[in-house]
């Protein structure tokens, strides 16, 4: 005769069960520990001491310093140098800035939870990601708000927001960065090598080409209105913006650099030529949105200098990652290297008077551009 089931005995059943499972995991991670395990091993080690990579845990302090709200960007001059001052060619200009804005961050922030969380096995590391990914919804914000201010006509603000669909060369780059997102995309574990570099390319992509190209071609755009005395308030945000995306692409750089160290054998000649070829193609797709903003001619700026200047910062950061230079440009934009480092530390200095908020060192245009 079949004996009735005890529904007590399955319930301890289940709770034996899972008991065992938050056991294996956490012998999981003791072990991870005390076997050093690398930076891109799989798991999910919630160790904060002893702590492994304490480089990451200092610039996620660093980041926590740069704090910085939209509601503290006074837009209100633009809006007089937009219908005033601005020929229709800058309006263009700035139209087409401000619509791949308004979908860059969000692609960024995309990969990040997507793609990059989940396989930094270092709490120091995500706690730094975990501010970021607050970051570029600030800088979303802050987009959003340039487009309800610039832009008046509803339909008009609609087609910005829809950019990746309408505007070929906003949809390039954006293809350019969904492709290395999609790239990953599968990616639930890096065991193997092969693993382990395409999550490598997809970082380096993200930090050299989409936040240390496409974001620096589109703040030179801003910093040349600025030179002109334009649009002080756009140029003003961009300040905060472009402190955010330095230390964004500096994290990025931390990251290769330590793999590199705990993987020699991962970065290899083969993946070299890799990066090689991926940072060509954001030249490429950046100068074509050069043409673009350009192409109804902006008196003082020109495609072939923006070109120019792309393939200067493409060197700087083949560099940065221990590679040669690939074109051997010199940067021709003279008001990028002769930005007013002392304006822009007297910026700070009013902010913290004005609202309190601590930020501590300084901006070198020369080095980061």
């Amino acid at each position: 005769m079949t004996q009735p089931t005890d529904p007590t005995n399955q319930t301890v059943t289940k709770n034996q069960a899972a008991a065992t499972h938050t056991d294996h995991v956490e012998a999981d991670l003791h072990d991870a520990v005390a076997q050093g395990s690398r930076l891109l091993d799989p798991g999910m080690s919630l160790t904060l001491r002893p702590m492994r990579y304490p480089q990451f845990y200092e610039m996620f302090r660093d980041a926590i310093k740069n704090t910085w709200t939209v509601e503290e960007i006074d837009l209100h001059s633009d809006l007089s140098d937009l219908h005033t001052k601005l020929t229709p060619a800058e309006r263009h200009l700035v139209s087409r800035l401000v619509a791949f804005f308004a979908t860059g961050d969000t692609i960024v922030a995309n990969n990040l939870v997507l793609n990059l969380y989940q396989h930094v096995n270092s709490p120091e590391a995500r706690l730094y990601l975990s501010r970021q990914l607050f970051e570029e919804g600030v800088h979303i914000q802050f987009y959003l708000t340039l487009l309800d201010t610039y832009v008046p006509d509803e339909a008009e603000r609609f087609e910005a927001f829809a950019a990746v669909e309408n505007i070929p060369s906003i949809r390039k780059k954006a293809e350019f960065c969904f492709r290395w997102i999609d790239s990953i995309q599968d990616l639930d574990r890096l065991e193997t090598k092969e693993q382990r570099r395409q999550f490598l390319l997809n970082l380096i992509c993200f930090g050299t080409c989409i936040e240390g190209l496409f974001f620096y071609g589109a703040f030179a755009y801003v910093y040349f209105l600025r030179s002109r005395g334009l649009l002080n308030g756009l140029a003003s945000g961009t300040n905060w913006v472009f402190r955010d995306e330095s230390m964004h692409m500096a994290f990025a750089f931390e990251v290769v650099e330590t793999v590199r160290t705990e993987e020699p054998d991962l970065f290899d000649a083969e993946m070299a030529g890799q990066v090689r070829q991926m940072l060509m193609e954001a030249v490429d797709a950046e100068a074509q949105f050069a043409e673009d903003l350009l192409g109804g001619g902006v008196a003082g700026l020109s495609v072939a200098d923006m070109r120019a200047y792309l393939e200067n910062v493409a060197d700087r950061r083949a560099v940065q990652l221990g590679m040669p230079e690939i074109y051997g440009t010199k940067n021709p934009l003279a008001f990028m290297e002769l930005q007013d480092v002392q304006e822009l530390s007297n910026f700070f200095e009013r902010r913290v008077s004005a609202y309190q908020v601590g930020v501590e060192g300084s901006v070198s245009f020369d080095e980061d551009f």
